[in-house]
């Protein structure tokens, strides 16, 4: 397995040597977008959609990406070929606000003249919760600290305004939990600090509507579910629907579809990860190593 590798502003780098301007707005204002997809035994996985969603991002906080989404996929490609983590990366594709033009926008903070930083990067996997934390099921707290309204920060474009799932975080661990997930301002589920959430009730998945990012792996999990007759109903849920819940899961690029055990220090069933969630779980990763929905790596190579 190799270290990966990064690509920033058209050069491919060593990941410790990617580098972006502590002048770039996407650092002093959290101004940029991103997207992240996986590799998994040389394939990449539902990569149109990802890069489709990036490019909506970008128009969504008015960036201007420069490359198509045909560039976008090669390059990704080559940072997890060149990187040496074909069987196993977790990948990515940002665009922040960028340079500024000259030395006056610099001194007015002018962010209408700027140009785009485009980074993407190739890694070994990561995890939400690693797979034996998975086995044994997570514990999640319903958080105190309330979600972004999408009046503010609009969800569906995946972004770096973090500050809610950070602390997050941070409740969880307060709490002896693994993780967190957040409620609007009037007290609907939406998701936590880089998944969505999904709550089972009578063999049928229930997951939030709104003020969430529309998951690839949600709609996998949805996909599956559908295919092994559980059927899903989105809509609008409160604290103790996920609470009464038989059981309950996360989903993520970075881990899949994970059950959850516990939630407020309450175990759903047994206190092990109930059977809808193991049998989802155990589907989505056969599949992935059946290359299910993906592109090959090597297909896009330059």
């Amino acid at each position: 397995m190799g270290e990966g590798l990064a690509f920033v502003d058209g050069e491919y780098l060593a990941p410790g040597n990617a580098r972006i301007s502590v002048f770039d707005p996407g650092f002093t204002h959290s101004d940029a977008v991103y997207d992240v997809t996986s590799a998994w035994k040389g394939n990449l996985f539902r990569l149109d959609e990802h890069v489709a969603r990036f490019q909506r991002s970008c128009r969504g906080i008015s960036i201007a990406c420069p490359y198509d989404a045909g560039e976008i996929k090669c390059i990704l490609a080559n940072c997890v070929h060149r990187g040496g983590v074909a069987d196993a990366a977790y990948v990515a594709v940002v665009a922040t606000r960028g340079h500024y033009m000259d030395e006056q926008a610099k001194r007015t903070r002018d962010i209408f003249r700027t140009r785009p930083t485009f980074i993407a990067y190739a890694l070994p996997y990561a995890w939400v919760a690693e797979p034996a934390t998975q086995d044994r099921g997570l514990a999640m707290i319903v958080a105190k600290t309330p979600r972004i309204p999408d009046a503010c920060v609009n969800a569906k474009f995946k972004n770096y305004h973090w500050g809610d799932l950070t602390q997050g975080k941070f409740e969880a661990r307060a709490a002896g939990a693994d993780v967190a997930v957040h409620l609007t301002l009037d007290g609907h589920l939406t998701e936590g600090a880089g998944y969505n959430v999904f709550f089972v009730r009578n063999r049928k998945l229930f997951t939030p509507a709104r003020n969430i990012l529309e998951g690839v792996t949600r709609q996998s999990a949805m996909d599956l579910g559908g295919e092994m007759g559980i059927p899903c109903v989105v809509g609008d849920f409160v604290a103790d629907d996920l609470r009464r819940a038989d059981e309950a899961f996360i989903t993520s690029t970075a881990g899949g579809i994970m059950p959850v055990a516990r939630i407020d220090g309450i175990a759903y069933g047994d206190g092990r990860p109930g059977p809808v969630s193991k049998a989802l779980r155990a589907e989505y990763w056969r599949r992935r190593d059946e290359g299910w929905l993906s592109t090959p790596v090597s297909s896009l190579l330059t």
